[in-house]
């Protein structure tokens, strides 16, 4: 490994510990502007980081809904929690089904007349170490950025008002960077279309995945300028990313005590099922960024990409 290399992974490591660290220190009494009453939804929770931030935030008190599209393992991930104290509830939801969708909006509107974050968590990946097939494109890209979208916009009306304001997380992935040195979209004219924040739109974003799909379909999307690695995964984080800085412009003109920020993270690569257990970061650290920025007392930021508690570039 190069000096470079070794270097950046030091860094890293070092970076990693400060956030272990961090994640001891208990919120103030002053700091916390949650309480037991504050609810938290977190998708695709039964397992890996999803299951990692429902814990943590349960932790600090908060009443956390783990959702997952499989009604089993999504109970006992609850079991598990509450055996131990924690204030968790389940109820079944499938982010791509619209009418799954529609039964949990009713029903957390019922329960507890709406929520104040949300985590947008649930997503997949079928490729496995160098792999990049494209044989799953419709549902990367269905799931993790149109599911991601559906649960977003029937969230918000439900955001319940606040002074703190509503939060939103989306779980994404420094593979779907605009700007990264490896993995960005070669074509100059649609990454500045995409990186200027004024001119960005909905239908902007929609068509840029349709059209990755269209050339999907006709085999034509080596030669498309995409990302190189895990592309279908990257070109589904980069919408989502995109659609982060979207919504934040949207949202920005919010009266005061209806505010809603909301943001997205890279956890890094973790140990879970997804990363066929190859990662080198633990479901604990990776979940970090995710619960900090849910819980953050003072600072209202809004359309930021953040890894390990800091902001990084789209």
């Amino acid at each position: 490994m190069d000096h470079k290399k070794e270097k950046a992974k030091e860094k890293r490591e070092k970076r990693r510990q400060e956030i272990s660290l961090l994640r001891t220190i208990p919120y103030s009494d002053h700091r916390k502007w949650w309480s037991s009453d504050t609810v938290a939804v977190v998708t695709g929770a039964n397992r890996g980081i999803g299951f990692e931030i429902a814990h943590q935030l349960a932790s600090h008190g908060l009443t956390v809904v783990l959702t997952s599209r499989e009604t089993g393992v999504g109970e006992e991930a609850v079991k598990v929690m509450q055996e131990g104290g924690l204030n968790v509830a389940f109820h079944q939801l499938d982010i791509v089904d619209h009418a799954s969708v529609e039964a949990f909006s009713d029903w957390i509107k019922e329960t507890y007349g709406g929520l104040d974050i949300l985590i947008n968590n649930a997503g997949v990946s079928f490729n496995v170490g160098t792999e990049n097939s494209m044989e799953h494109a419709e549902t990367v890209i269905q799931t993790n950025y149109f599911g991601t979208k559906n649960m977003t916009n029937a969230m918000i009306p439900l955001m319940r008002p606040s002074p703190s304001g509503g939060r939103i997380v989306s779980v994404s992935s420094r593979l779907g960077r605009l700007n990264g040195k490896k993995n960005r979209i070669t074509n100059v004219t649609l990454r500045q279309q995409l990186e200027d924040v004024d001119s960005l739109s909905e239908e902007l974003i929609d068509n840029t995945v349709n059209f990755f799909l269209e050339q999907v379909k006709e085999g034509t999307w080596e030669s498309g300028g995409w990302p190189q690695v895990f592309t279908d995964y990257s070109v589904s984080k980069l919408a989502v990313n995109a659609y982060t800085r979207l919504m934040a412009r949207i949202l920005e003109d919010r009266p005061e005590g209806h505010k809603i920020y909301i943001n997205c993270y890279c956890p890094g690569w973790v140990k879970t099922a997804m990363t066929g257990w190859s990662g080198h970061i633990s479901p604990e650290d990776a979940a970090d960024t995710a619960v900090w920025l849910a819980l953050l007392p003072d600072q209202f930021v809004s359309g930021k990409f953040w890894a390990e508690r800091r902001e990084i570039s789209f």
